[in-house]
């Protein structure tokens, strides 16, 4: 029976373990806080990501080790990678977690990127401002998620206000700018890379996020074949090009039909937690497929679904549970403000019927706004 080290022990984690019981899996846990919620389906060591006596704890009790979130430091990742087998490649991680190499990486690949300029000063900030133009995004190169890390520029005014936000910043973890994108919609594409190099995508999902952090999934997205086949041909150019191996997500905006690429999580990702009821294999369980050298699972979809994010706390799980195809996924999480602490899934045959249960599970919650767009996709 082998068993998985991940590194990280929040809801991913989680998801993780519970996908990996049925394939008779073992999980060693690894955070820096005792209470994180993967603790509650695995045995954990607590540690810091940099302290080596709590990696080579870690190291003597695993198979393989992957990560449940990108910010795990690429050193951390390499020194485990000399014990023990560590997938993704410590280079995806490192690319990952600095948005200029993985811009740079996009371009090489010739991946459309919206226009970047890595920034080390404020002079250089007003330069880049008035070439890029307003609006444009300032955001820190490291370690910013969920909208975290990031100063809109309206106009050229607010260069001093975005300098004495971030400015501190340029000399530790580094800064870039991006020009903004009036997209039409928030794509993302879902995919795993075996140890043996195959490949496979789950259908692209339309989101919708909320200061940042993701509101809803919508799967299949409603787009063209070529659509679809472009974001594959990225995906797999990305995963090809790192030797990637397990599960992850390359986020995408679409602006008058063509797609721009913004992001590269290298790990299962929220977009894709509507597989687990949604698809014939979870992304979950083909990461674990992929990093233990198994076949990958089929990726087609069971019937339509749409995904759900909890924030803050806990809404009433009867409304959802009601519901034919209504699924529940409470993370075990104490309530506090803008923390992600569960999600649901809708699964239906159709769109009519998904659109049904949406606008009745909206109505019942009080979160009209959250279902309303998704519904408006599907009429």
């Amino acid at each position: 029976m082998a068993t998985v080290g991940i590194l990280g022990g929040g809801q991913l984690a989680r998801m993780l373990a519970l996908a990996g019981a049925p394939l008779g899996l073992r999980f060693l846990v690894m955070d820096s806080a005792d209470d994180a919620c993967a603790g509650q389906c695995a045995p954990m060591v607590v540690g810091d990501f940099t302290d080596e006596a709590a990696l080579a704890e870690f190291a003597s009790r695993v198979d393989v080790a992957t990560f449940d979130f990108e910010n795990v430091p690429a050193q951390s990742a390499r020194w485990l990678n000399e014990r023990i087998p560590v997938f993704p490649a410590p280079r995806a991680l490192a690319v990952a977690q600095d948005r200029l190499a993985e811009k740079s990486l996009f371009r090489e690949l010739g991946i459309p990127v919206p226009e970047f300029v890595d920034i080390t000063s404020r002079d250089q900030l007003e330069e880049a401002v008035a070439r890029i133009g307003t609006p444009c995004i300032l955001k820190t190169r490291r370690l910013g998620y969920d909208g975290k890390g990031q100063f809109r520029v309206r106009a050229a005014t607010d260069v001093g206000e975005a300098w004495e936000a971030l400015g501190a910043q340029a000399t530790t973890v580094g800064l870039i700018l991006e020009a903004f994108v009036a997209f039409d919609r928030e794509l993302s594409v879902v995919a795993a890379r075996g140890r043996d190099g195959e490949f496979r995508t789950w259908p692209l999902t339309e989101n919708w996020h909320v200061d940042g952090v993701l509101s809803a999934s919508l799967a299949p997205a409603m787009v063209d074949d070529a659509l679809q086949a472009r974001a594959v041909d990225y995906a797999r150019s990305l995963a090809e090009a790192l030797d990637y191996v397990g599960v992850f997500a390359l986020e995408l905006f679409c602006h008058d039909g063509e797609l721009l690429a913004n992001e590269l999580a290298p790990r299962v990702h929220n977009s894709g937690h509507w597989t687990i009821e949604g698809a014939e294999t979870s992304q979950f369980e083909n990461h674990l497929r992929a990093v233990l050298g198994l076949p990958l699972g089929d990726t087609r979809m069971v019937g339509v679904a749409c995904m759900l994010n909890w924030i803050g706390a806990m809404p009433d799980a009867g409304i959802v549970l009601r519901e034919t195809g209504g699924h529940w996924h409470d993370y075990g999480k104490a309530p506090r403000a803008g923390r992600k602490v569960g999600h649901a899934t809708l699964r239906a045959e159709t769109h009519a019927e998904l659109v049904d249960a949406l606008q009745r599970v909206g109505a019942a919650l009080g979160r009209e706004s959250q279902v309303a767009p998704v519904v408006a996709r599907m009429l």
